[in-house]
């Protein structure tokens, strides 16, 4: 009897063993990690950027220095592009802007043609603000034997001269300085001299030039008319010799007796383009290879 209960202890704890060992066995297994879900959604991009093309109007001075400049920032400014700049008389430019004509920037070569931009509401008068100058200078063709000249020398009615209609702002500065010659080259409609003077609906009947000047729709007609020989002398921009040739400079015009030299620029009040517009003008006026494409070309930034 005691033998068969030995027995029957002996095989529960047989069986007993077993389990444990059963259930060590499972309990080591590595749990089953939960499935992630696959993420389907396409991952977030940022907008590209819309294509931008500018379209200025300029002065006709700037033509060859504008051209490097748009040229600099296409190349570090991808997506913009510039229409066909549109490089007239500052004039000309508001008679445009007036017919209709979209353009996102202006910039004229004096402050009385951003004036009347102002006044007749093409461009934003809050975005207005000067940006090179420049100084009048006495030119003749490159063969001729004349090396020096002044406004002296005009008033004795010697020379044939050149110079811009009243649409061309360095023709209202030559007029104003011939005001103040003695005796006086152009006679202003108001009876004023000088920077005084607007430059504009004078005459030159009964001054000592009044049979020996030639009127040019632009600063290129003007320089023309000197190297081709017409005239014997022209009053233009100094980077009016660097951008068209052909002329040797002889005499500059003292500041004094003009107006200042300023061309201002602004953003046009019909631009779709604003903001674009407004940091090409700013890296314009900033950028050092910039500043130096326009000195190159004789102008200098306004202070």
């Amino acid at each position: 009897m005691k033998k068969h209960v030995r027995i029957m202890l002996v095989a529960v704890l047989s069986f007993a063993l077993v389990g444990a060992f059963a259930l060590a066995g499972c309990s080591s297994q590595p749990a089953e990690e939960p499935k992630q879900e696959e993420n389907t959604q396409a991952p977030e991009t940022e907008p590209a950027q819309e294509p931008v093309e500018l379209q200025i109007f300029a002065a006709n001075s700037l033509s060859k220095a504008m051209e490097e400049v748009q040229s600099l920032y296409m190349k570090d400014h991808e997506g913009v592009t510039f229409a066909d700049t549109q490089y007239e008389a500052s004039g000309t430019l508001n008679e445009m802007l007036g017919a209709g004509s979209y353009a996102d920037i202006l910039i004229t070569a004096s402050k009385g043609t951003m004036d009347t931009a102002v006044d007749e509401g093409y461009v934003d008068p809050n975005t207005r603000f000067d940006m090179f100058t420049n100084e009048l200078v006495i030119v003749t063709g490159e063969g001729s034997d004349i090396e020096k000249s002044s406004l002296a020398d005009i008033a004795t009615g010697e020379y044939k001269l050149a110079v811009g209609d009243d649409n061309v702002p360095a023709g209202n500065y030559a007029k104003q300085s011939l005001s103040t010659t003695d005796p006086a080259c152009y006679i202003d409609a108001d009876g004023k001299t000088g920077a005084d003077s607007t430059g504009k609906g004078g005459t030159f009947e009964g001054t000592p030039i009044a049979d020996r000047v030639t009127q040019g729709s632009s600063v290129g007609n003007v320089c023309s008319y000197a190297n081709s020989g017409d005239v014997d002398l022209a009053m233009v921009y100094s980077s009016d010799v660097y951008r068209f040739g052909g002329v040797k400079i002889v005499g500059t015009v003292p500041a004094d007796t003009h107006k200042n030299i300023i061309y201002p620029a602004a953003i046009c009040a019909e631009s779709t383009n604003s903001e674009a517009a407004q940091a090409f003008l700013d890296w314009a006026f900033s950028n050092e290879d910039a500043i130096k494409i326009w000195q190159e070309w004789g102008f200098e930034l306004a202070a």
